[in-house]
């Protein structure tokens, strides 16, 4: 079930455009953050869809762009050669999904812990790092659903 408070205002819910904005330029962080866990040579349709995912929030992109590049980043993710690659290219596939759905922006936060625990990094640190980069407007949406049913076992077996 999805959480109505992630609904944009064009689709008569209460998310206002900026806060949607905010969202996709979080979750473009969070995945940028640990896009360098990749691997030596990071896959260009990351980086692309990264990109798109700025130009939408720049209103240079359409919804239907950022979607089709998420897609190619879930493809780069099922092709990922370990476990690590796959998460982070799935986090910056959540993060161009945001501009279509903002409660794929707890996705790409999601992966991105999952991206550092698989990397040997502490996802504790990962996600004190992500908390502090939530704009004011956000924080409590975000921290309220990362902590709602539907996310909380997730995030509870990662950390």
């Amino acid at each position: 079930m999805r959480d109505k408070r992630f609904v944009a205002e064009h689709r008569c819910g209460p998310l206002k455009k900026e806060q949607h904005h905010q969202l996709i330029r979080w979750a473009c962080d969070c995945a940028k953050h640990v896009l360098c866990l990749y691997g030596d040579s990071i896959d260009g349709r990351l980086t692309d869809a990264l990109s798109v995912a700025e130009e939408w929030r720049q209103g240079n992109a359409s919804t239907g762009d950022a979607r089709k590049a998420a897609l190619k980043a879930h493809e780069a993710a099922r092709e990922a050669s370990s476990p690590t690659a796959a998460a982070v290219a799935r986090s910056v596939a959540h993060a161009a999904a945001t501009a279509h759905m903002a409660d794929h922006s707890i996705g790409a936060a999601l992966y991105a812990l999952k991206a550092a625990k698989s990397a040997g990094k502490p996802a504790e640190e990962e996600m004190r790092w992500q908390d502090s980069q939530l704009p004011p407007e956000i924080k409590e949406l975000v921290l309220t659903a990362r902590n709602a049913e539907k996310f909380r076992g997730a995030f509870q077996r990662i950390l």
